[in-house]
């Protein structure tokens, strides 16, 4: 018998102000199981009515004030939550779940790293990279466990995964140093990129517009930031790949859009 399985990935940037559009997507899209991420919600504030509305009755969240902030919302039960701190500073950017079939899912908020990409005039970028580093020491540690490790990485690795590499090159988010890193990662645990195995390069693929451009759809300034990763296991059971761009249009937009893997376990 085969199970199918929608897991989704979104960073919402406020989950309280875009609550309107995280119910729309669910709505339209029913995952049955959406990753969030930039919460920015104490874990006592979380709108759990809201998404128990929905079905989604298993919820796990890692919740800070204003800032950051992750959640998994389910129609599965969930076990064996965990909250790495990878950022080794306390921020909430990372939460971890197991579902009743064994898949291990690992949502991750990695931080933006500031304006100039030297760790030396910028410790943002110094932490960003650490966080990176520290990811990549798990990965390592896996083994067989078939894992699915998605969310906002804040990377756009490929020359194709935004709108002008040549422009982008020493803009966070897209230089080398960033790039060699997150390969670093993939290659720990031999990630496969689900977003490029069903949308191979150089095909156009985005997930996040900034807010300053008036025209968002009309200018086309994207960059891939969100990504879904799987264990190679898991990687074969994945049958589809979406990603939401209408939803950037929606009223009161995230800058990123939601992105969807179908598997059929």
């Amino acid at each position: 018998m085969t199970d199918s399985l929608k897991i989704a990935s979104w960073n919402i940037n406020s989950v309280r102000f875009r609550i309107g559009i995280v119910e729309q997507f669910l709505r339209e899209a029913a995952p049955d199981v959406l990753c969030l991420q930039e919460t920015k919600v104490v874990d006592d504030d979380f709108p759990h009515e809201a998404f128990r509305a929905l079905g989604y009755d298993h919820i796990v969240i890692h919740g800070q004030r204003m800032h950051h902030g992750v959640a998994i919302l389910s129609k599965l039960p969930m076990a064996e939550d965990d909250r790495l701190d990878w950022q080794a500073n306390g921020e909430a950017r990372h939460v971890g779940v197991r579902l009743a079939n064994g898949l291990r899912i690992e949502n991750v908020y990695v931080p933006a790293g500031g304006d100039v990409p030297d760790r030396d005039i910028n410790p943002k970028f110094g932490q960003k990279l650490d966080f990176v580093e520290r990811m990549t020491r798990w990965s390592e540690g896996l083994g067989g466990v078939p894992t699915l490790l998605t969310g906002d990485f804040n990377i756009a690795p490929l020359e194709c995964d935004v709108w002008s590499h040549k422009q982008l090159l020493d803009v966070v988010s897209h230089t080398p140093i960033e790039v060699a890193a997150l390969a670093r990662l993939q290659a720990a645990n031999d990630w496969v990129d689900l977003g490029r195995q069903f949308v191979p390069p150089p095909e156009r693929l985005y997930t996040w517009w900034s807010y300053r451009a008036k025209d968002w759809a009309a200018s086309d300034r994207g960059r891939r930031l969100d990504h879904m990763w799987a264990s190679r296991d898991v990687a074969a059971q994945a049958t589809a790949h979406r990603v939401f761009e209408g939803c950037r249009s929606w009223l009161k937009p995230s800058d990123h859009i939601p992105i969807l893997t179908e598997f059929a376990f």
